[in-house]
């Protein structure tokens, strides 16, 4: 691939140590990607502490790489419409944070319940974590443990809710008649326990706490995600209306993530999804019309891709998706994604292979490292064309 930089689109101070862009063959860290392995190491000053913000840059104003054929470009987030044409629409998940993280105890030690998905019985997939951020590595949870909550709440584990792990966990959340004693008390009101008590779940790589307006995008209006959907942060209003003038379809989906604990390098879990009709519609249209589909974000591709069929038609479509996507299921309906970096081993780059192809994906990496991108929810992004 060959690079074009734009003049104004430069590391910036806050953007890593490279000052050039183009890749060297000796030099950077190594990456292996492909449907079999993706390996590589993100040194510690590539992963973003805080957001754009907190860096002196406003929220279109991070690192965005293209690929579009043969060339890399870098470029500016704000500099999107460049990149897209007049037929083009853009898919985008509504799906708006909830503050999904709150303190608990468990076996005398402090810990954070993350609370994942709701399920229709009424419980609800929750993760414990270790106040640092980091994976718990305390007791084993066992089903029928108290861990309490504010307010008197107590959640209370049913049992794993994947074969073959013990990380997520269904649990109950209860108002125990008498606290302290039998859980004879009803079911609790989780999302008002959670709109009081709870905070966004962050990671070991954020440095600080920040309110729930840092986690928010501009196409959120559907409270249910455990996490933000964050390949939507760079966009703000200004930047919507631009593309739209310009052209430049929007439509939307909605996913409700759970929590990505990205340490793991698991599968995706099932989601909650919705593809509404005049979605499914328009994605058809521009497709019939020669336009491109473009996901922003790997839950866009994978509600579109769930309600693909092999004939390369959308239709409408709720509930559960359970969808692997990698380069061997690759993607039916989706010409493009804009995304963020994702950490070694995360399922996430499969389904990058899945749009793009393994080189796309190998090669952007590279540079993108060697170049000092930022990675994770407040890092850069690219947009990715399958060739």
């Amino acid at each position: 691939m060959t690079i074009d930089t734009r003049a104004e689109c430069g590391p910036s101070a806050d953007s890593g140590p490279s000052a050039e862009f183009g890749p060297s063959a000796d030099s950077g860290p190594g990456v292996a990607l492909g449907s079999a392995a993706i390996e590589f190491a993100l040194p510690d000053e590539l992963s973003a502490t805080a957001p754009p913000e907190a860096r002196g840059l406003t929220r279109d104003a991070v690192r965005l790489m293209v690929a579009d054929g043969p060339a890399l470009t870098h470029a500016r987030f704000r500099e999107l419409p460049s990149f897209l044409r007049p037929g083009d629409l853009v898919v985008v998940n509504n799906s708006a944070m909830i503050t999904a993280a709150v303190d608990t105890e468990y076996g005398g030690e402090p810990a954070v319940l993350h609370f994942s998905t709701w399920l229709d019985d009424g419980g609800w997939v929750v993760e414990v974590r270790d106040p640092r951020g980091i994976p718990w590595g305390g007791s084993a949870l066992k089903p029928g443990a108290y861990l309490p909550l504010p307010d008197g709440h107590v959640a209370v584990p049913r049992a794993p809710w994947l074969a073959g792990s013990d990380r997520l966990w269904i649990a109950d959340v209860i108002v125990p008649a008498s606290i302290g004693g039998a859980p004879e008390g009803g079911a609790a009101d989780v999302r008002r326990l959670l709109a009081r008590h709870g905070r966004p779940i962050t990671y070991s790589y954020v440095a600080e706490r920040r309110s729930a307006s840092y986690y928010r995008t501009v196409f959120g209006i559907e409270p249910g995600s455990a996490e933000m959907a964050s390949a939507g942060r760079p966009f703000t209003e200004s930047l919507v209306t631009e593309l739209v003038a310009g052209g430049v379809g929007f439509a939307p989906i909605t996913l409700h993530t759970g929590v990505s604990s990205p340490e793991t390098g698991e599968p995706p879990s099932p989601e909650r999804f919705a593809v509404p009709e005049m979605t499914a519609r328009l994605v058809n249209a521009t497709h019939a019309a020669g336009g491109r589909v473009v996901a922003v974000g790997t839950t866009v591709t994978r509600a579109l891709e769930t309600a693909a069929g092999a004939d390369g038609l959308v239709r409408p479509m709720a509930g559960w998706t359970e969808l692997v996507l990698s380069a061997d299921r690759p993607a039916r309906v989706v010409d493009g994604l804009i995304t963020g970096w994702h950490a070694p081993g995360a399922s996430h780059l499969h389904l990058l292979e899945s749009v793009v192809g393994a080189e796309v994906v190998g090669e952007t990496y590279r540079v993108a490292l060697e170049s000092g991108y930022l990675w994770h929810e407040f890092g850069d992004a690219a947009l990715l064309f399958r060739n």
